[in-house]
């Protein structure tokens, strides 16, 4: 694992939005195809907005997978990761082939099934996230599960996490906050070549000292399982690592 700091977060986007160019172009120069997870919330709005404007990625040669998805909301609501991506990334730069998780079905473990079947059959060149104010990673809330196999899980979601989202303004209660979640899981956001992690703001600062300070690597802290990995890299801004300077 690799951490950068930035003065601000707009630095932070530009050097994470860089390094995801490289290595989307890398990999389709190398294999002519390129598979990427792209990850959702507000801090990911900078990176995506420099991702997708004027780079030469061929990224109709690009294959687009998705972290997760609220069990139960619809794509017209304003917290619909699958609006979100669309709206920041999809209809900007037309991905090759696009598989979305679609939290409005009536059985989610068959929308997991689904799934799982399709994720099977690629490599993930590069998987984009973020931390969670209670350290999750994707919706792997505390205490997540590091041993689930499967690609994709169905995840209950604790208040913590209910409440960042209504602190960011997806909603506006926390009884509105959808309690459950179609999750990747960790091992296999693990399982990407590369993963690049956009962490920005003082409202993650105790996540990022928690998950990547001294303490060991723990399903408390889930996002402390990226040191484990040889190829991650956190880029945070300074309001984000200020607990780690101190």
């Amino acid at each position: 694992m690799r951490l950068e700091i930035f003065a601000d977060s707009q630095g932070m986007a530009k050097a994470a939005a860089e390094h995801a160019v490289q290595v989307l172009t890398s990999a389709i120069e190398k294999s002519g195809r390129v598979a990427f997870i792209a990850a959702t919330g507000a801090s990911q709005f900078e990176f995506l907005d420099i991702l997708t404007a004027g780079h030469s990625i061929e990224w109709s040669k690009a294959t687009m997978f998705h972290l997760d998805e609220y069990v139960g909301i619809p794509e017209t609501h304003p917290a619909s990761f699958r609006r979100y991506l669309k709206e920041r990334l999809i209809e900007k730069v037309q991905p090759g082939d696009v598989y979305l998780v679609n939290g409005e079905v009536n059985d989610p473990v068959k929308e997991v099934h689904r799934l799982n079947a399709i994720l099977s059959r690629y490599d993930i060149d590069v998987a984009f996230v973020g931390v969670g104010e209670n350290g999750h990673l994707a919706f792997n809330d505390p205490p997540a599960d590091f041993e689930a196999e499967d690609p994709f899980i169905v995840v209950n979601l604790d208040s913590a996490c209910r409440r960042q989202q209504v602190g960011e303004g997806w909603f506006s209660s926390v009884e509105e906050v959808p309690p459950q979640a179609i999750s990747m899981s960790v091992k296999q956001i693990m399982r990407a070549r590369t993963i690049i992690a956009n962490v920005p703001g003082f409202r993650k600062a105790q996540a990022i000292k928690d998950c990547f300070g001294d303490e060991e690597v723990s399903p408390l802290n889930p996002a402390s399982i990226l040191k484990q990995h040889p190829n991650a890299h956190i880029y945070l801004d300074r309001e984000s690592a200020s607990l780690l300077e101190q």
